[in-house]
C-alpha cells in the first residue's frame, strides 16, 4: 500500500493486523483513513486518523500512526471519539 497524502509506503504492524482481524476493517478501508481521514498529531511523527465508514455500526474507526520512513500503522480502534 502506498499512501498518496503522506507519500510513502504504508505498513501495517502486528498487532494493527491482529485488530483489523477481530475488528472486520479491510486493507482498502485503512488506506481510505490514512489517505482522507481527519487527523490529529501527538507531536510530529505521532498521529491518529479517523473516518466514519458508511455501513459499520461501529464508528468512528480510528488508526494510530507513526509517520516515519513510511507510514506505520500501530493499532485500529473501533467505536472511537474525537477527544477535545
Amino acid at each position: 500500500m502506498f499512501s498518496r497524502r503522506f507519500q510513502r509506503p504504508v505498513i501495517i504492524t502486528r498487532h494493527a493486523a491482529e485488530r483489523m482481524m477481530a475488528r472486520n476493517v479491510t486493507h482498502d478501508e485503512v488506506l481510505r483513513i490514512v489517505d482522507t481521514g481527519l487527523v490529529r498529531y501527538s507531536d510530529s511523527i505521532r498521529l491518529w486518523a479517523w473516518l466514519e465508514v458508511p455501513g459499520r455500526d461501529d464508528n468512528l474507526l480510528c488508526l494510530a500512526l507513526v509517520l516515519e520512513d513510511a507510514v506505520v500503522v500501530k493499532t485500529v480502534m473501533h467505536h472511537w471519539e474525537v477527544m477535545e
